[in-house]
């Protein structure tokens, strides 16, 4: 049974997390460690985590199950760290928002015999902006949960049943399991995800660029405007990994958005706009 659960990364999703199995009724106790003493701090004050660790490596021997909430290529390189401090009936998972590269390197370090497991996950929860101070215990109610797990790699006995309690915990927050290949996570995300945000950004700077000094903008910006920009509020700091860790997949996207906006601007004033509209009505339909 899974009694003691360190949380590596206290931001957004880390504390959230810690809330949210408070909240699903986990008694166990929550470490928690952050570079940032200041979001540790806040995480600590309002109930995420029981401890602040002193020192993180320490953390991950002492616990059962270890969750990486940091951007990916943080996530990647605390693999490596911890891949010769963890034990073979020890669960090391992540929440990292893209999957290939970690999955990979959860193959190189992790899953089989003397190593630590390894549980690929990402919940597809939330906000424009990150930090302790914004997390909630309901964060990841009625979203997804996905997990990139690999069926040929080598678990204990003991491990194993941690894989499988932590994805009951996963559910007992709220979230709904669905399991994927990690390129095909990859892929997917990119469209569902990634290409929002960067249309959401893209479209704030040229707002920015061709009418951000007109007094009247705000005023005359409803709330399409709002809805449509709100992405736009997303800092690099949580997005540069993203980018660096799914670029094909994003660069395709960003073409494909690129080959319809042309097609539109050329068919403004002809049927093919209806059709354009139709097609979206049947996307939101749907």
């Amino acid at each position: 049974m899974i009694e003691r659960i360190a949380i590596l990364g206290t931001g957004l999703l880390g504390a959230s997390t810690g809330l949210a199995l408070r909240a699903s009724g986990f008694q166990g106790s929550i470490t928690g460690w952050n570079r940032s003493s200041e979001q540790a701090d806040v995480a600590l004050q309002m109930g995420a985590i029981d401890f602040i660790a002193t020192e993180p490596l320490a953390m991950a021997r002492s616990c059962q199950v270890m969750v990486l909430a940091t951007p990916v290529l943080a996530v990647l390189d605390w693999m490596e760290q911890l891949a010769n401090v963890m034990g073979p009936d020890q669960l090391l998972t992540d929440v990292g928002s893209t999957k290939a590269m970690i999955s990979a390197a959860a193959k190189r370090h992790f899953n089989r015999a003397g190593r630590a497991a390894f549980l690929p996950g990402h919940p597809m929860a939330g906000k424009e902006r990150g930090g302790a101070a914004l997390a909630d215990s309901d964060l990841y109610r009625d979203a997804v949960w996905l997990f990139t797990d690999n069926p040929d790699w080598q678990r204990s006995a003991q491990a194993s049943q941690f894989v499988t309690e932590w994805r009951a915990w996963v559910e007992k927050m709220g979230a709904r399991v669905i399991d994927l290949d990690a390129e095909k996570h990859d892929e997917l995300v990119a469209w569902v995800s990634h290409l929002p945000q960067f249309l959401s950004t893209a479209l704030c700077t040229v707002l920015e660029d061709q009418v951000g000094d007109t007094p009247e903008l705000k005023q005359v910006g409803g709330r399409g405007l709002r809805e449509m920009t709100r992405l736009g509020a997303s800092p690099f700091s949580m997005w540069r990994d993203i980018a660096h860790t799914n670029s094909d997949a994003i660069a395709g996207t960003l073409l494909a958005l690129e080959q319809k906006l042309a097609h539109m601007r050329e068919n403004l004033r002809t049927p093919e706009l209806r059709d354009e509209f139709e097609k979206a009505n049947r996307f939101r339909r749907s």
